[in-house]
């Protein structure tokens, strides 16, 4: 038991030290983004009064090491700040936002999880056979297609030729469930790249797994192909998969901003995007927190799994 705990503690310290990394990071890159907020909210000609008034109720006018201070100090009682535009909590902003991305994520990962498991069982089951190298190559031509690309081209012929589907969510709101045409095309965009990534670490792992001396044994032994293939080839392929998967749910929950922006959903990505736009720092800050600490979690979870999944690894960790 000692080894499983020791190792969940340094995952733990580690996840905590990388928590304090992104804090510090987002405050630093953020302060070094062009331009003045103040001035951009003073208007198109400033007067030099009203951006020094402007700075002064901003807070900008105090030094970066005291903004810091205080808004660490917010953070760890879950206040994000405000928006220096229009005065909300940032933490609106990202309930506003956060609803049409997590039904995005939702509805992906309920896809992505049995097509990826399905197509790499069935290529690694047909190794070397037309079955495994259609999968392989088809997943291998639709990874290589960027998700605006494949968007564009789906968006042409589904919509604007064949006109079986709204090519964006325009007029739709937040309520894109009541509207399930709606979705079709940013989920297909979405399921794209992460099916083939899926199918193909499971695939390879468990040709991995099948071609092992305990795989042979088991076969010598008469135990069926059917238990070795997923009573423990599948399971070796489970722990790559994990962490695949953790990286898709957090690039699908930090706001998949260029699906969001080609489909116009008000997702956290174009939440963000408009933050930058207006260069309102509270917002781009406290949604890069909670990306970069969503990140960090979402990964210590997977490699938890992962070592729980292949013991194994507790001799390498």
């Amino acid at each position: 038991m000692s080894g499983p705990r020791s190792f969940a503690a340094r995952r733990l310290l580690l996840g905590a030290v990388q928590t304090v990394a992104v804090v510090l990071l987002v405050f630093a890159l953020t302060e070094a983004l062009p331009g003045d907020a103040a001035v951009a909210l003073a208007g198109d000609q400033p007067d030099p009064a009203r951006v020094a008034a402007i700075r002064e109720a901003m807070h900008l006018d105090r030094p970066a090491h005291e903004r810091l201070a205080d808004w660490a100090a917010g953070l760890a009682h879950g206040d994000l700040g405000t928006s220096l535009t229009s005065g909300r909590p940032v933490s609106g902003y990202l309930a506003d936002g956060f609803g049409p991305t997590l039904l995005l994520a939702v509805l992906t990962l309920a896809l992505l999880i049995p097509a990826g498991l399905g197509l790499g069982v069935l290529a690694a089951r047909h190794e070397g056979r037309l079955v495994d190298r259609l999968i392989s190559s088809v997943t291998l031509a639709v990874y290589a297609v960027p998700e605006f690309a494949l968007g564009v081209l789906l968006v042409t012929v589904l919509a604007l030729k064949l006109a079986w589907l709204p090519p964006t969510a325009v007029g739709y709101g937040t309520d894109l469930l009541g509207h399930p045409a709606a979705l079709v095309l940013p989920v297909l965009v979405l399921l794209a790249r992460p099916v083939c990534s899926l199918s193909r670490l499971v695939r390879a792992g468990m040709v991995d797994a099948l071609a092992s001396p305990y795989a042979a044994h088991a076969h010598r032994y008469g135990v069926p192909g059917a238990r070795v293939r997923y009573a423990h080839a599948l399971p070796n392929a489970l722990a790559p998969a994990v962490q695949q998967l953790a990286r898709t749910v957090d690039w699908l929950l930090c706001g998949v901003i260029v699906v969001e922006a080609l489909f116009v959903i008000p997702g956290l990505g174009t939440v963000l995007l408009d933050a930058v736009a207006e260069r309102d720092v509270p917002v781009v800050q406290g949604l890069a927190v909670v990306f970069g600490v969503l990140t960090v979690v979402l990964n210590l979870g997977a490699d938890l799994v992962a070592h729980r999944l292949t013991p194994r690894a507790a001799v390498a960790a």
